[in-house]
C-alpha cells in the first residue's frame, strides 16, 4: 500500500509514528523518545501528507490509529528492531541502546550503580523509563523490563531475580503519620487502607515520599533495599508479608542475544541479586 511513498519518508519519522502509535498519544511518546509534544504533532502531520493519508484521529484524550495506521503499525513492528540496530552501527559513534523499563525504587537501585552497569570505558547507552505501569516488551516499548511477576506473554523470557520486602521507615524523632503517596502501586494502596486519620502529607510520586522522609516530616512504606541502605532511616516496623514479591526481569527472545543486552542483562542481576530456584 505504501511503496511508492515509503521510500521518500525518513526512519526517524517512521520511528516516531512507532512511538506516538504504541504510547496513544503525543505527551507519552515525548517522554520516550525525547521529542517535544509539539514537535511529534508536526512530525506526524508532516508524515500523513507525506505519504497521502491519515495515520490517527486525534481525539482530547490521545491518538487513536485509522485502519491505515494500524496497517502502517502492523509493517512496521516486525521491522523497527532490526532497521534500529542498522541504523546504529551505520553511525558509528553513538553506542547501542539499550531500553530498560522498571518502577521508581528499582531505577533508583540501578541510577545509584550507573558505573557498574554500562562499565568504564562506557560500553552501552541506558535508557532508563520509570514506570509504575508495565510497558510492552513485545512492541519494544522497552527493551528490558523488571517486573513484579512471571512472563505469559508469548516470545518473552524471563529470569528470576532476588525476592522484594517492604517495611515501614522514618527519620530519627520524626512524627509517625504517614506520607501518603497517590500512585496505582501495592505499597501505596496498603497505606491508604492503614492510615486511617494518620496522613502527615500527601505526594503524588514515590520519591518525593522518600525525600520527605528524609526530612523528618512522617514516615512512608519502601522496598527494604531502599530503606536499609539510608542512613537517615530507620525501620518503624515489621516487615509487611502481603507486599513482598518476586522480582522477574524480562526481556524478548529476538532481543536477548544481542550483544549489549546480554552484558545488560548480566550487569542487573548482578547489581539487584539473583532469585532462589
Amino acid at each position: 500500500m505504501y511503496e511508492q511513498k515509503l521510500p521518500d519518508v525518513r526512519w526517524e519519522d517512521l520511528s516516531a509514528f512507532l512511538a506516538v502509535a504504541r504510547s496513544g498519544g503525543l505527551s507519552a511518546a515525548a517522554r520516550n523518545t525525547g521529542s517535544s509534544a509539539p514537535t511529534l504533532g508536526r512530525r506526524m502531520r508532516a508524515l500523513e501528507r507525506e505519504i497521502g493519508r491519515e495515520l490517527f484521529v486525534r481525539r482530547s484524550h490521545g491518538y487513536d490509529l485509522t485502519d491505515a495506521g494500524r496497517m502502517m503499525l502492523a509493517e512496521l513492528e516486525g521491522i523497527a528492531g532490526r532497521i534500529e540496530r542498522i541504523t546504529a552501527r551505520r553511525a558509528g559513534v553513538a553506542l547501542p541502546l539499550v531500553k530498560l523499563s522498571a518502577g521508581t525504587w528499582t531505577t533508583l537501585v540501578l541510577v545509584r550503580r550507573l558505573r557498574d552497569l554500562v562499565t568504564d570505558p562506557q560500553d552501552v547507552r541506558i535508557r532508563f523509563i520509570a514506570a509504575e505501569d508495565i510497558l510492552n516488551i513485545s512492541r519494544r516499548e522497552a527493551v528490558i523490563g523488571i517486573r513484579n511477576r512471571r512472563p505469559v506473554e508469548a516470545g518473552l523470557a524471563g529470569r528470576k531475580l532476588a525476592g522484594v520486602h517492604f517495611a515501614p521507615y522514618a527519620a530519627p524523632g520524626a512524627a509517625q503519620a504517614w506520607i501518603k503517596v497517590h500512585a496505582d502501586t501495592p505499597s501505596a494502596r496498603w497505606v491508604a487502607s492503614n492510615s486511617g486519620d494518620t496522613v502527615a502529607h500527601e505526594v503524588s510520586h514515590p520519591r518525593l515520599a522518600l525525600d520527605m522522609a528524609l526530612m523528618g516530616a512522617g514516615r512512608v512504606i519502601l522496598p527494604t533495599f531502599i530503606g536499609d541502605a539510608e542512613a537517615g532511616l530507620a525501620r518503624t516496623g515489621d516487615l509487611i508479608p502481603e507486599l513482598s514479591h518476586d522480582q522477574w526481569l524480562v526481556t524478548h527472545d529476538d532481543d536477548r542475544s544481542l550483544p549489549e543486552v546480554r552484558r545488560t542483562i548480566d550487569r542487573v542481576v548482578d547489581i539487584l541479586g539473583r532469585g532462589s530456584k
